[in-house]
Order: C-alpha cells, then sequence, then structure tokens
C-alpha cells in the first residue's frame, strides 16, 4: 500500500500523509525553516517510527510471553549537528512498568534493540529510486 504526500496550500510546507489509504498525518516544516510548525517534520516522524516500533515490540513480545508489562514508554532524542557528515545521532531511553523481575527487564531491553525498523535504521541495504511522473 502507498504512502501519498500531497501539498495541502501552494504557499505554504505543510502537507498532508495519506497512509495506506486508512491514515492521513499531516508534516511541516519549522518556522526556522519557513513553515508553520503545524505538524511534525520529516524528521520528527523517522523518530517516531523508531520510538513506536519499539514501543510496539516490547509490549507485543511481553504478552506473547505472559510478562506482567503494564506500560512502556520510549524516549527518542537525536543529535543532526553531523547529519551533513553522514552522522546522526539517536538516543533512545526505554521505561517499563509493572512488576518485573530484572531478568525480565533485562529480555524486554534487548527485545526493543530488536524491532524491526531499528533493523532497518541500522543494518538493511536501502535503495530508494525516485522517477519523475
Amino acid at each position: 500500500m502507498p504512502v501519498i504526500v500531497s501539498t495541502v496550500t501552494p504557499d505554504g510546507f505543510r502537507h498532508k500523509i495519506d497512509i495506506n489509504q486508512q491514515h492521513e498525518v499531516f508534516t511541516d516544516l519549522p518556522v526556522d525553516l519557513g513553515g508553520e510548525n503545524s505538524a511534525p517534520s520529516p524528521h520528527d516522524y523517522f523518530d517516531a517510527a523508531l520510538a513506536s516500533c519499539k514501543t510496539l515490540t516490547v509490549k507485543l513480545y511481553a504478552k506473547q510471553h505472559d510478562i506482567p508489562l503494564t506500560g512502556v514508554t520510549v524516549k527518542v532524542t537525536h543529535d543532526d549537528s553531523e547529519e551533513r557528515q553522514g552522522k546522526y545521532r539517536l538516543n533512545v531511553e526505554l521505561s517499563l512498568e509493572g512488576a518485573l523481575s530484572e531478568q525480565q527487564r533485562t529480555v524486554l531491553h534487548r527485545i526493543a534493540d530488536r524491532c524491526p525498523v531499528h533493523k532497518l535504521m541500522t543494518t538493511a541495504e536501502i535503495s530508494i529510486n525516485t522517477q519523475l511522473v
């Protein structure tokens, strides 16, 4: 299923993102780049993809293995100071809630780093083909 991004207003940077014809979200640029900061930026969505994947992966694993996890919070911050040199650093804080043993906490911590988006960001060879239509 496609992700389609289209302009909302011709003179602004706000765009609508249609995901699989099922979900609609928006993106915009920060004010310092000429946008209105009316929605998350593409970098925000990149960071959010990692955070949400980790939370869902941990929650799913805990459910499948009867681990008494009652909540999970992932905080992602980034350092983009060397992005133009090809370095983008993501720092992740994982918070687990519930009556968990130290062993369960360790397992869930390990599982968080095995989420599909984490693997995609760190190990996949990605090819992008852009065509003018």
